[in-house]
């Protein structure tokens, strides 16, 4: 395989738009820390799956040359707004587009000026690669795409990438455990606000740094579950199945956004 590394990002913006406060800041130095590592590992192209660009029909794929402009999140745009610099693997976005289709999912390319780029991937991109010198290829959220099937994706394309001798960064993008804080709240104290779902988180993120793809597996659908996690850990699939598994994992940081777990992860690939 071409991937040469890996990792788990938030997506969501309050440690890119204020990464001065303190609680968001461990998730802001996280992310700039995976960065660093990501630019090491000297990648050609992006893999990135965001549980935030959602579809509904069809599996969507992203084929706009350079996307730019300023966009506004539909939750906390009271915190300033995000820069995209997004630049696309045309060719290997539309390589991607005609495997899955000739695999049985059913896909299209989004390619036109001023589409809304969802905020995951404007922030995970901003993080690891805020020269947007590194095209990416990016996939939709596919709401009626389960983990096994968002799994497929991810490593359809990667076997792309591969085919077209590239070197591969992967990047899933989405949360931990998913309740938020339903009321106004003093930011600079922010933390997971259920107590049950901050031990889960840990657990689970001790089980990446020590464990193996295989015994991550047997704990996700029951740690998503009780903990509501983002989207049911999809993320996960996505790079599970374009890494082929890993080995370990290095947590660059925990925390809050609001309530909700995030976590930076950077994956040892087996």
């Amino acid at each position: 395989m071409s991937v040469v590394s890996a990792f788990l990002l938030p997506g969501n913006p309050l440690p890119l738009l204020k990464g001065s406060n303190p609680p968001w800041k461990i998730l802001a130095d996280a992310a700039r820390s995976a960065g660093e590592a990501l630019q090491a590992s000297r990648p050609d192209v992006l893999l990135i799956y965001s549980t935030q660009w959602i579809a509904v029909l069809d599996e969507l794929w992203q084929t706009r040359p350079h996307s730019t402009g300023l966009h506004v999140d539909e939750n906390w745009y009271e915190y300033g707004d995000l820069q995209m610099n997004l630049r696309c693997d045309v060719g290997l976005a539309q390589a991607c587009i005609k495997a899955a289709s000739a695999a049985g999912v059913r896909s299209k390319a989004v390619d036109y000026d001023e589409f809304p780029i969802d905020t995951g991937t404007i922030v995970a991109n901003a993080f690891v690669n805020p020269d947007g010198k590194i095209p990416a290829v990016v996939a939709a959220n596919n709401l009626y795409h389960d983990f096994a099937l968002t799994e497929k994706l991810g490593r359809l394309a990667a076997e792309q990438a591969t085919a077209q001798g590239k070197r591969v960064a992967v990047l899933a993008v989405g949360g931990l455990s998913g309740s938020y804080f339903d009321h106004d709240i003093d930011i600079a104290t922010d933390r997971v606000v259920r107590k049950e779902d901050d031990e889960a988180n840990r657990s689970f993120l001790e089980s990446l740094r020590k464990g193996s793809d295989d015994q991550i597996r047997t704990r996700i659908a029951d740690y998503a579950k009780s903990t509501k996690a983002d989207m049911g850990l999809k993320h996960m699939g996505w790079l599970l199945g374009a890494t082929g598994g890993f080995k370990g994992a290095t947590v660059h940081g925990y925390g809050a956004t609001y309530g909700a777990g995030n976590a930076v992860v950077q994956f040892h690939l087996s």
